[in-house]
């Protein structure tokens, strides 16, 4: 599984829960105890929280302590570190077992989503994003295309897979879960004027070219020695952003759609 700093996931899921329309299908205020996976630094496992109310238990498990402490620092909710494959809980403990954006990052999401089962009691639910069907505008002409050109390299880089789109649904299927339904939905950021202190870091980080730095691995997997010219044409771009923004004619528009997908644990389940 990949690692991830606090720092990305909170640029990346900035805004997600703003609406909270799509966690209907959770049914959240009916439960009594909610475990998130992989909850990294909090962010659904708060919005979990607040959902489900006081009287319900949400505990937040992740691999990666350094991301656990930054949870229990801004949720203060009970946090636990634990491998998404052997989870440190016993049979049935919570009635509904969650993540966000998890299994895209497992070599084996249907491995995942049979632990999941066995520490449900009711219901397991995913959130995922399709990667490869993000939806970009900008007013800088070159970034529409050279966005494009790296997430499709990005896609052919990567080593799990991180636009599963149905698939999400045929892995809930062969881990055992029954009355699968999934919705897709999705997440709009826009930036446009006037720009807050995340806009014009983000700005940064193309002209610097430490955006494409995060993924420099599974990008040079896929196009190898071009790499280097790719990052100095993100880079290029990047500076026309910054430009832009100082005149404040820069709009850029991005639609990441995820599915919501939930399975029922089936009564006299058999753990395999």
């Amino acid at each position: 599984m990949r690692n991830f700093s606090a720092d990305y996931l909170r640029r990346t899921r900035a805004g997600l829960w703003a609406s909270r329309d799509a966690l209907t299908a959770l049914e959240l205020p009916s439960r009594e105890g909610i475990l998130d996976v992989g909850c990294g630094t909090g962010e659904l496992t708060r919005v979990l929280a607040e959902e489900a109310g006081d009287d319900c238990t949400v505990v937040g498990v992740d691999a990666d302590p350094s991301l656990l402490r930054v949870a229990r620092e801004e949720t203060g909710l009970p946090v636990v570190v634990g491998d998404a494959l052997r989870l440190p809980v016993r049979d049935g403990s919570f009635d509904l077992v969650a993540c966000q954006a998890l299994l895209v990052n497992l070599p084996d999401p249907t491995a995942a989503l049979r632990e999941f089962r066995r520490v449900a009691g009711e219901a397991v639910a995913a959130v995922e994003p399709d990667n490869g069907d993000v939806a970009v505008e900008s007013t800088v002409d070159s970034e529409v295309a050279l966005e494009r050109r790296v997430r499709e390299a990005y896609l052919d880089g990567v080593e799990t897979n991180v636009a599963m789109g149905d698939r999400v649904r045929e892995a809930f299927e062969a881990a055992g879960l029954v009355d699968v339904t999934t919705r897709r939905h999705y997440h709009r950021k826009v930036i446009e004027p006037p720009y807050d202190e995340a806009d014009l870091a983000d700005a940064t980080r193309k002209a610097t070219g430490a955006g494409l730095a995060d993924h420099e691995t599974e990008l040079r997997r896929a196009v190898g020695d071009e790499y280097d010219d790719l990052r100095a044409a993100w880079r290029e771009m990047g500076r026309e952003v910054v430009a832009a923004m100082r005149a404040e004619t820069y709009r850029r528009a991005e639609v990441v759609p995820f599915d919501v997908t939930v399975g029922r644990v089936p009564a006299g389940r058999e753990f395999k």
